[in-house]
This record gives structure tokens, sequence and C-alpha cells, in this order.
């Protein structure tokens, strides 16, 4: 069995998403998808393990030797990614079987669930295909079900805003499509391993360079990287408290994953830092994305969308750690996909929470809640001292990471950014907790304590959140030894 274990990774949710759209028990069907959710993560904590002790692992599908045939391929890289959205899987999985049924109609929660499985189908099998084309197939097997599941928001803004993720999302996987024909066109291959070896040979083609800009804006708008930003606060917003903290922890992190994996292996770092000068394009873009959209939060009143722009701030810094171009800002994006996961799942989920009491997640509705909720809210805070950066917490082994990177390279003002914007983050997250614990509670009665079917799987991330970030000595590891696989073949 252990010789399937990439093929398992992706057939378990496959399989798993037509069987509870043909349930007509919505609990059967959350029971499916929790057991296939926690299935995964098993399987992705395997392969991790595996490549650790063994190397790279390649499974070919159906026999085909590749290049000829497609290959699943499993390095340290999309070990790690496999493992951040088996980990978000596993939690936000239990956390819907209550959220949900407060937020779908009881007739489409099979339906919820079979949408999620697919989306969850698309972002692992994007993470561990060998083959280019297999990376659009998955794609857009995890955007269309992403489609359908913020449309389920009980708001009728959850329809324009899956409408807007729709056009956009198109737009990105048209550029993204048209990238890798032209490097088909310029190689005859699919097969990630194949193209990396057969790209140098055609490095100086105008036809390479074009496919390396199509396949650049289709990743930045797929990631949300400002400025293609826009589809993002929406469908945070006004989705199903649990697709948004299953989006918020996966989506954008795959598609980060997507950009490295082409970029830095496939076209190769020499090439992406030097010819195309990556590192230069991307550098002002992450910093304006960090400062504006903290700024952005700050003005917002209604927290899902505070935390969505937040979401895009936090987007920059992973690509800041991109632009380092060394090891050491590598390993911060790297570090940065799985602390950020851990910091806005919870975050999310505690506003799940809120939403599941008063129905609401307008700030002023929030007054007095850190009194009436007080685990709920507890959560928040620690979510929210992550995502500022405070010491013992996951967030600030990122930025202490992106920090060190850009003192390695001299660029001070980089650093400070960094720090400045932190103290954004601050403001955003004391006006939550300043009307959730010093204004009065003014409700009628609803505000009490979340169940603990919400309250276990937000605590659980809210936990890693510190416990990671004491003992962070294994995710540090992990993340620089990924780095330097991507970053072979260029100076640190």
């Amino acid at each position: 069995m252990s010789a399937h274990l990439p093929v398992l990774q992706v057939l378990v949710p496959l399989l798993a998403a037509p069987v509870c759209a043909l349930l007509r028990s919505a609990r059967a069907a959350a029971a499916l998808a929790v057991l296939a959710s926690w299935t995964t993560l098993a399987v992705a904590l395997a392969l991790l393990g595996e490549v650790k002790s063994a190397g790279v692992v390649s499974y070919a599908i159906g026999g085909w030797v590749p290049p000829i045939g497609i290959e699943y391929r499993v390095d340290m890289v999309n070990a790690w990614v496999l493992v951040i959205v088996g980990t978000i899987a596993s939690v936000v999985s239990p956390y819907m079987v209550v959220s949900v049924s407060s937020e779908v109609e009881r007739r489409r929660i099979p339906l919820f669930y079979a949408a999620y499985l697919l989306c969850l189908t698309g972002l692992l099998g994007i993470a561990v295909t060998g083959d280019v084309f297999n990376v659009f197939v998955f794609l857009e097997i995890s955007s269309l079900s992403a489609y359908a599941l913020i449309a389920m928001g009980t708001r009728r803004r959850a329809l324009t805003a899956a409408f807007r993720y729709l056009v956009m999302g198109s737009v990105g996987a048209t550029f993204i499509v048209i990238g890798i024909g032209l490097l088909y066109v310029m190689t005859g291959s699919l097969n990630m391993a194949d193209l990396a070896v057969l790209l140098p040979e055609v490095w100086d083609s105008r036809t390479v360079k074009v496919a390396y800009g199509f396949l650049g804006v289709g990743f930045c708008l797929k990631l949300a990287l400002f400025p293609l930003h826009l589809w993002l606060p929406n469908a945070y917003a006004y989705a199903p408290s649990a697709v948004t903290a299953f989006m918020a922890s996966t989506a954008t992190k795959v598609a980060v994953y997507m950009l490295l994996r082409f970029f830095l292996t496939i076209f190769g770092a020499p090439f992406s830092f030097g010819t195309m000068a990556l590192d230069r394009l991307l550098l002002p873009l992450a910093l304006v994305a960090i400062v504006s959209m903290s700024m952005v939060a700050v003005l917002q009143v209604d927290v899902k969308r505070l935390l969505a722009y937040s979401s895009v701030a936090q987007i920059g810094y992973v690509v800041l750690g991109l632009s380092l171009a060394s090891v050491t800002g590598l390993t911060a994006t790297l570090l940065h996909l799985f602390n950020h996961a851990l910091m806005k799942g919870a975050l999310f989920m505690a506003m799940g929470c809120v939403v599941y009491r008063i129905g609401s997640v307008h700030i002023d509705a929030m007054a007095g809640l850190g009194r009436r909720m007080p685990w709920t809210m507890a959560a928040f805070v620690v979510g929210g001292l992550s995502l500022v950066g405070v010491p013992l917490t996951v967030g600030f082994v990122s930025k202490w990471y992106l920090i060190l990177g850009a003192i390695e390279r001299g660029w001070w003002p980089v650093a400070v950014v960094v720090l400045l914007a932190s103290l954004l983050a601050l403001v955003y997250v004391w006006r939550v907790v300043e009307t959730a614990y010093m204004r009065p509670y003014e409700g009628d009665g609803r505000a009490v304590e979340a169940p603990p079917g919400l309250l276990l799987p937000t605590w659980v991330l809210a936990a890693a959140s510190i416990y990671f970030g004491v003992f962070a000595k294994s995710t540090v590891a992990t993340a620089e030894q990924a780095a330097r696989v991507l970053m072979s073949g260029v100076g640190s």
C-alpha cells in the first residue's frame, strides 16, 4: 500500500465526493467528508516521512514511464504543502459539521460536502502531480468547486462574490494554460522534471519568456497578489464560515506553491532571478501589498473583510520571502505558508463561532463578547497575536526569518517595513479586541459560548499557533530543507 501513497492522496477525496453527493443524509455525508479529510492527512504525513528517509518519491500512473506517461512526484517541497492542506482539512472538516448546519440549506448539505471534497482533491492534486497539464486540470477542479462553495453563503452577495471570483479565476487559468501550451510547443514535454532539463536549451527564445510572463500573471492572480487581489475580499467575507477558513488556509498557499514549482524548479532559479529578474518585480509589489492592505484592513467594520484584507497583506509577506532570492528568504516563505494557515484558520473559525451565535461579524455587534463568549474570543486573541508576530507564536518565527533574509541582503529598509506593518496589524487586531473586551454587551441574550463542535477545532489551530511558535525547530528544519531544494543551482 505504501507504494501507492501518491495516487491515494488524490483518489481518496475524489472517490468520496460523488458518494457524498448521492447520500440523502447530511450526517452521513459529513462523516464521510471527515473520514476522507483525516485519511488525506495520514497519507500526507506518510509521504513526508518517506521523502525525509528515502528521498524523492515517483509514481508512474498506469505504469507508463515518465516523461511519456503522467508522473506523480513528491519531494520535500510538495510534501510540505500536502501536509499543510491535509492538516487544515482534517481540522476544518469536523468544524463544518456544526457550522454548515446553520449556514447552508439542509437539502444542499450533501452537495456542499461533495464540492468541498472536490476542492480538496484539486488542491492535493496540484501539489502531488509532476505533470504541468495535470496542474491545470486539478486547478480547474479546485476552482470550480470553490466557486460553488462560496455561492452557498446565506447572503445574496455571496453569488456576486462567487461570480467575480469565477471571472477573475477563469482569466488566471487561461493565462496559465496558454503558458503551459507555449512550453509544450518549445519542448514537446509536459513532465516537470523533463522540462527542467529541456528548457535551458531554449532559454533565449522569446516564446519561453512570453510563456513565463503568462504563467506569472496567472499565478499571481490565483494567489491574490496585489493588485490582482480583487476577487479575494468578497469571496472570504460572504462565503460560509467553514469555507472561508478552509480556503484562506489552503487555496492561496497552493497557488504560491505553483509559482515556486514553475519558476524555481521548471525554469530554474538562475533563469528566474537572473534573466527574468523576478525578485526585482516581486519586491515592490510585496511591500506595497503589505503596507496598503494592512491600512485598508484597519478601516474595515466587517471583521471577515478585515481578515480578508489582512490575508492579502500576508500574501505580501510570503512573496517578499521569495523576492529575497536566498535560502533564508525562501525558508521564511515556506514557513509562512504553514504558519499563516494555522493563525488565519483559527481567526476565521473564531468568527464562524460568532456567526453561529449572533449571526453577524460587524465589529459593533461584537461588543462585550469577551465575557459572553470567552473561549471564542480568547482563540481570536491568540490568532491575532500570531498575526502581529508576538514572540512565542508562529507569526514571530516567520517574520524573524524574513527580517534575517532582508538583513543578509543588506536591505535594512525592507526589515523596517516588516516591523512597521506589524504595528498596523496590531492596530486592526486591537480594534476587535477592544470592542469585545472593553465595551458592554447590548445584545438580546443569544451570545453564549459556541458549542464544543466549533470550539475544539478552533482551539486546535490556536494552540498549534503557540506550540509551533515555541517548538519551531521541526518546521524550520523542514522549510529550510525544502528551500534548499528549490534554490539548488543558485548561490544563497
